[in-house]
């Protein structure tokens, strides 16, 4: 599975501990940024990594910042992404049992290090249980495509 990860200063060292959890398990991951804690804005590496995804160049993504939020909104105008801002492992497996979600957004000053391994390994192993929920997800296009999102 390839994975697209981001990040802006805020999120760097959660990115980096959950870039090397994902190369021991053996996911293909693209780095689309940052490399640093110089003060950067978060839609210039949310961006990138959501469209990634919505290109079908990577599978899912992950994206980081102090608290999430951020590159939750802006990975969510890309069409064909649903990102979730997760912040338990709850949320992590209903958000991809239910809502199929294919980007995870968490916040470095939110969620502890191990807890957010313990998210990402739940998000990336949880599968999609279509049925009823396919009919949700399918709405979701729609309203992207009423909107010309």
């Amino acid at each position: 599975m390839k994975i697209a990860l981001a990040c802006d200063h805020g999120g760097l060292n959660l990115k980096n501990k959950i870039y090397a959890y994902l190369e021991e398990r053996d996911y293909d991951v693209v780095d689309f940024g940052t490399t640093t804690t110089d003060s950067c804005d978060y839609p210039d590496y949310a961006l990138p990594a959501a469209e990634a995804v919505s290109s079908g160049e990577c599978d899912k993504g992950i994206l980081i910042c102090s608290t999430g939020i951020g590159v939750s909104i802006v990975a969510n105008k890309v069409p064909g992404v649903r990102c979730a801002h997760c912040h338990d492992v709850y949320c992590a497996e209903f958000t991809r049992r239910h809502n199929n979600a294919n980007v995870l957004a968490m916040g470095e000053k939110v969620v502890g290090e191990g807890y957010a391994l313990q998210i990402v390994e739940t998000f990336l192993t949880t599968e999609f249980e279509g049925g009823r929920h396919e009919r949700r997800v399918n709405k979701i296009t729609a309203i992207e495509e009423k909107y010309g999102k």
